[in-house]
């Protein structure tokens, strides 16, 4: 899986801390999966309040410490920790945050990690995380997300669910101005294989394409939804023509769809 050995050791030995309030969220729980293609260059552990960002901290670090981690704290204030993990010659920068318990899907428990933050969830966090900053490893995670886990355009409409100070139109601007990057960018990067700018650019252009008519098709009612296939038992984006397609709307803590009184998730 895209984690160093130093990534990997931390994460298992953390996941007994975790709960569906202190979870991996971020990048490297996008790449725990083993098709990802991105190495991530550090551990996000997210949680619903302040003051669990202090009792994980606390936790985390006792066992760390017990288990002969050596913690550099590089900033520590309310609601946000960022520490230098060592064990002999490999580091890794551990981040301990408070986010918004506001998300589409309850946190997921995992047998590797303890607790991670939805894939759905990650991905529309990517969306706005390129949108607000121009960076490689957040365009490559785009593209990833949107051939593995859902398409740009349904990605683009919930993300307005999650900041209402965008519109999926308004969004799909800014994505736009993004793409622009030259292989050094990419190499700069630890991935697990090379990329070819030519053929992101032209993935990434199709993308767009099919975002821009799928938000327009869509009834402004909607916006800012999920839509989830009672009929393919997942969340999709749908054609005019598709039917049993189900809105899904985010709120605190996260909700799973329901299909005849049956949580899926």
């Amino acid at each position: 899986m895209p984690l160093t050995p130093l990534q990997s050791a931390i994460v298992g030995l953390l996941a007994q801390n975790r709960s569906p309030d202190s979870y991996l969220a971020g990048g490297a729980a996008l790449h725990i999966q083993p098709q990802s293609k991105r190495y991530s260059n550090d551990l996000d552990y997210f949680h619903d309040s302040e003051q669990r960002v202090a009792q994980a901290f606390a936790q985390d670090r006792a066992l760390l410490e017990k288990n002969g981690f050596a913690l550099q704290i590089d900033i520590s204030q309310p609601g946000y920790v960022r520490v230098v993990v060592r064990k002999g010659k490999e580091a890794t920068k551990v981040e301990w945050a408070h986010d918004s318990a506001w998300r589409f899907l309850p946190t997921l428990q995992s047998a590797t990690a303890g607790y991670v933050l939805h894939p759905i969830d990650l991905a529309i966090n990517k969306v706005l995380a390129l949108v607000g900053r121009d960076e490689p490893r957040d365009y490559l995670d785009v593209l990833h997300t949107h051939a593995a886990i859902l398409p740009l355009g349904a990605q683009c409409w919930a993300a307005a669910g999650k900041d209402p100070g965008f519109t999926p139109v308004s969004l799909l601007e800014m994505l736009r101005r993004r793409g622009k990057y030259q292989p050094e960018d990419f190499s700069r990067l630890h991935l697990s294989q090379p990329v070819e700018p030519t053929q992101l650019k032209k993935t990434w252009l199709d993308a767009l394409a099919e975002a821009t008519a799928f938000v327009q098709s869509r009834p402004p009612a909607e916006i800012g939804c999920l839509y989830y296939s009672e009929s393919g038992d997942r969340f999709v984006q749908p054609t005019e023509t598709d039917e049993n397609i189900v809105p899904h709307f985010g709120r605190p803590g996260g909700v799973l769809p329901r299909i005849v009184g049956l949580a899926h998730p």
